[in-house]
């Protein structure tokens, strides 16, 4: 059995970061299709494509379904399907190496490798807190975001239990930007509830910024010399622009929305424009009427994202930023990159350009696949695809009409979606040999 463990870790060891978490996210997924198979957690029988679908839009956190939850599934099926985009949520490298540094006090250099190729960790932040406050900080945003929802659910007919479930069960796909629903039509009885409204932006914002950027502006109004980051500045002030943007625009163009009146018509403009940015997919108006310039400004949206530390999707302001001034470099023929007067490092701008281009490539063939297989206008059908690739969860309501040849494309658009374009590009066409010490390190574990 020793013998077998230590070519498995050789194995995971000769495989590059990026192949490392294909394999991971890969493994997971088909656990959680296998366990959505089984008699108890479905009430019916479901094709194994469906089982599938489901799977991959929990472990990516999109949310998009091709079956009801709550009618094709038991409650135990919706808690893996909850276990599955929380694991996703926070990242399953995140979950089991915070369980090896407190069970074996030892982690090895590849593991850290995979860590930084998740997520945009400074180099300056030291693994074993970083983990473990993620680990509190997501705890702690969900027991708040429970209470919320509790009260907030207090006009439903509902008992103790089934009250509670949904409370845990929505605070955890908000703040994790899941967007799925134990609600067959989201939270579109929920439009004019100011509470509910306030919940689930409070946890999507939470989760789609992430914990860097929060413990950054903390430490300054607890520390008033620590300096906040530029990056941190960067990606607030811009996901408060975008935000503030859109929820203008769609405020005045909308007309499901303008007919709203008071508050609720406020609530429903700025959920819109949250639920793309967050990428948290949960949906207050019903997206298959929207006019076509509300359409495309969500898709956009839903396109740039969030924080590339968060638990949120898309291209990331970060890569945006970068791209931006790319451009302006070679437009104004400079050697350096700017963006307002400081420099961004090469690495990140040819990271970025890189990640924008590879976005590009999978978003056209994504759609164009679709065209062949769905008799559907290609606005529909463009949305369908950003918002798998953004793991958004938000449809103009084609997903449960897909053909197989549909829902397998949008399988795989999840799945590059959640990884990361620019990840799933490298894992396929790297080959990385590591170090002996990160050899002994992992024989060590092994042992």
């Amino acid at each position: 059995m020793k013998n077998y463990v230590k070519k498995y870790y050789k194995f995971l060891i000769g495989l590059t970061p990026q192949r490392n978490l294909v394999y991971g996210f890969l493994l997971y997924n088909v656990i959680g299709a296998l366990l959505l198979c089984l008699p108890f957690s479905r009430k019916g029988d479901i094709s194994f494509i469906d089982t599938l679908f489901t799977s991959t839009s929990a472990i990516s956190t999109t949310g998009l379904m091709t079956v009801g939850l709550t009618d094709q599934f038991t409650v135990f099926g919706q808690f893996v399907v909850m276990l599955l985009f929380q694991i996703g949520g926070i990242g399953y490298m995140t979950f089991t190496t915070y369980i090896l540094l407190n069970t074996s006090h030892h982690t090895a250099k590849w593991r850290e490798r995979i860590l930084n190729a998740a997520f945009a960790i400074p180099e300056t932040i030291q693994l074993r807190p970083f983990l473990k406050s993620v680990i509190i900080f997501t705890i702690l945003f969900e027991i708040v975001g429970t209470i919320l929802f509790y009260i907030g659910f207090a006009d439903q007919e509902w008992g103790f239990w089934e009250r509670l479930w949904n409370s845990i069960f929505h605070s955890v796909s908000a703040f994790c930007t899941a967007g799925f629903s134990l609600f067959n039509s989201g939270f579109v009885d929920f439009v004019d509830d100011g509470l509910i409204n306030f919940t689930v932006s409070f946890l999507a914002i939470a989760g789609s910024l992430g914990f860097i950027i929060f413990s950054d502006f903390y430490l300054k109004f607890a520390r008033k010399k620590h300096e906040v980051s530029y990056t941190s500045k960067l990606i607030l002030s811009g996901f408060l622009i975008l935000l503030s943007l859109g929820t203008v625009a769609i405020y005045f163009t909308e007309p499901s929305i303008m007919i709203l009146e008071g508050k609720t018509r406020f609530y429903a403009s700025f959920f819109q424009s949250m639920t793309a940015m967050t990428t948290v997919g949960f949906n207050t108006i019903d997206n298959g009427v929207m006019i076509l310039p509300v359409t495309m400004i969500t898709i956009l949206l839903m396109y740039i994202g969030a924080s590339p530390s968060g638990t949120s999707g898309g291209l990331k302001i970060t890569t945006l930023v970068a791209t931006v001034a790319y451009l302006r470099s070679k437009l104004k023929n400079c050697k350096d990159f700017l963006f307002f007067n400081t420099k961004i490092p090469d690495g990140r701008v040819d990271a970025a350009v890189s990640t924008f281009i590879f976005y590009l490539i999978v978003s056209f063939f994504g759609v164009l696949l679709l065209t062949f297989s769905e008799a559907d206008t290609l606005d529909r059908i463009a949305f369908e695809v950003l918002s798998a690739l953004g793991t958004v969860g938000l449809s103009m309501g084609i997903t449960g009409g897909l053909t197989f040849f549909g829902k397998a494309v949008i399988i795989c658009i999840m799945f590059i979606g959640r990884l990361g374009v620019l990840t799933f590009g490298l894992a396929i066409s790297r080959a990385y040999v590591p170090d002996e010490q990160e050899a002994e390190d992992e024989e060590d574990i092994a042992v």
